[in-house]
């Protein structure tokens, strides 16, 4: 455990005690030490106060720009970030359900544990040494973890009273860790839900950004709508609850969505955004009923419907508008019968290069959450082929480390066909050996290839050239397995 620490933090915590102030590691900290988990964020909690922390670490070094107590510390160190320092406080009440009205010193670690949500983030480490420590767990934080249990520290309802947020926050550690949410306080969020309302936009947009980028993104989303959270933050997913669909899909628009979200295969949040709310406008596009429903033009309405609730969660404009390019190109054809390098290119020219890897993991989360039991069928695999076949520089005089106007100058042939001749002749001997593709070399052998009749050998570098092609065409099929 104490090996993950970093030096820096062991080193602010020998500062504080130096100092004879009490020092503990508290927080999400502890709890990922406990978990084995690398942490991620560092805390301290201490009896120093603000004025006293900074003084302690120079006021070049810290910065206090807040009314929670916390200082923080810079460590220059990129990967490590800011140390956050934070005297004991206690709180009074929440009249907002989003910060308490006011802060207030608190007499000792224990009262400072009681103020905080859950039990596994209640818990505090004392390093006496660097090989001997106590966990200071008087919530049994530790306890609920073996158990995988989230649960408050004290009663659930005056937890989310104070900070609606808890609530979601319950859900992303579900997502995260796998954890179950203890019976009352899962019944604290369905009383609770629409305190969600109190809460900053910007807040939430963080918290749903960190369930779908979790391990289990889909059972989050769906724990939302079983707390009742759903209906207010993305009543236009809610919609789709119920919503049957046509003969290519199984399940109703609402459990497609989860479904596609949970088989993503990329990490990325704007593909998986993508995947949850690609069919988003479904239910308002659908026309007919049964097998033969239709949804014509739903991925563009649909795109314009997220990028509104990108918005309001506060995401980036970047992130926004990757989202809204791969929703709104997301029903591309893609049947080898229908697909032309022509058209690739089209659609290669229209969405970017950059972006086709990120289009095509799309729809494959689309294929396995509608039921399908291959996520890359023969088709998607030729699809692939035909994006890196056009994809591929050309082979080219382009290629050559001299060009018309070297041979120009230093054969001193006018512009024409025979300047043309001689580098197609010269590309053709050096794709048999690149170690020719040298400017000195090349110049030498020009002057040779001046004095030859042209005719045939433009005829064999022509034939070389295509020879090369189809072998490149070769390999990049059998990457992709197609014929």
């Amino acid at each position: 455990m104490l090996k993950k620490i970093p030096s820096l933090v062991l080193s602010a915590l020998d500062k504080l005690k130096e100092s004879n102030f009490e020092a503990y590691l508290v927080g999400g900290c502890v709890r990922d030490l406990v978990l084995d988990i690398p942490p991620k964020d560092w805390d301290i909690a201490t009896n120093a106060k603000p004025e006293e922390i900074i003084k302690i670490f120079g006021s070049e070094n810290t910065f206090y720009e807040n009314k929670f107590f916390t200082v923080g510390i810079k460590t220059e160190n990129p990967s490590l970030g800011i140390i956050e320092v934070t005297t004991y406080r206690t709180e009074s009440a929440y009249s907002d359900k989003r910060r308490p009205d006011q802060v207030y010193f608190a007499s000792n670690l224990e009262e400072d544990l009681g103020r905080r949500d859950f039990t596994m983030n209640a818990m505090a480490l004392d390093l006496k040494s660097s090989e001997d420590f106590a966990l200071i767990d008087p919530f049994e934080g530790k306890k609920d973890i073996e158990n995988k249990l989230i649960k408050t520290v004290g009663s659930a309802e005056k937890r989310f009273g104070e900070d609606a947020l808890r609530m979601m926050r319950a859900i992303r550690f579900h997502a995260q860790l796998g954890f179950r949410i203890e019976k009352n306080t899962l019944e604290a969020i369905k009383k609770n839900s629409q305190d969600i309302k109190h809460v900053a936009w910007e807040r939430i947009g963080v918290e749903f950004s960190k369930i779908i980028l979790s391990s289990n993104p889909a059972e989050g989303i769906d724990l939302l709508r079983q707390t009742n959270l759903l209906g207010y933050l993305l009543p236009e997913l809610a919609q789709g609850i119920g919503v049957s669909q046509n003969h290519h899909h199984i399940h109703s628009v609402y459990k497609h969505s989860l479904l596609s979200l949970k088989y993503c295969p990329s990490p990325k949040l704007e593909v998986r955004l993508a995947a949850l709310f690609h069919d988003i406008a479904k239910p308002q596009t659908k026309q007919g009923q049964g097998k033969q429903a239709t949804f014509y033009n739903h991925e563009y309405l649909g795109a314009k419907i997220v990028k509104n609730i990108l918005r309001r969660f506060c995401f980036s404009t970047e992130i926004i508008n990757k989202v809204f390019l791969l929703i709104a190109n997301h029903m591309f054809y893609y049947n080898p019968e229908e697909v032309t390098e022509s058209s690739v290119r089209k659609l290669i020219r229209k969405v970017g290069l950059e972006n086709m890897q990120d289009l095509i993991d799309l729809r494959i989360a689309d294929r396995l959450g509608s039921g399908t039991p291959k996520a890359k069928p023969y088709k998607l695999r030729h699809l692939e082929y035909i994006i890196e076949k056009v994809s591929q520089d050309p082979i080219s005089v382009k290629m050559l480390k001299i060009n018309g106007n070297d041979l120009q100058k230093n054969l001193h042939i006018p512009p024409g066909p025979k300047i043309g001749a001689i580098l197609e002749v010269l590309l053709a001997e050096a794709i048999e050996d690149p170690k020719l593709n040298d400017s000195e070399k090349l110049t030498k052998r020009a002057l040779e290839l001046d004095k030859q009749d042209l005719t045939e050998l433009r005829q064999l570098a022509k034939n070389k050239i295509e020879e090369e092609k189809e072998k490149d065409d070769s390999i990049i099929k059998k990457r992709h397995w197609v014929k």
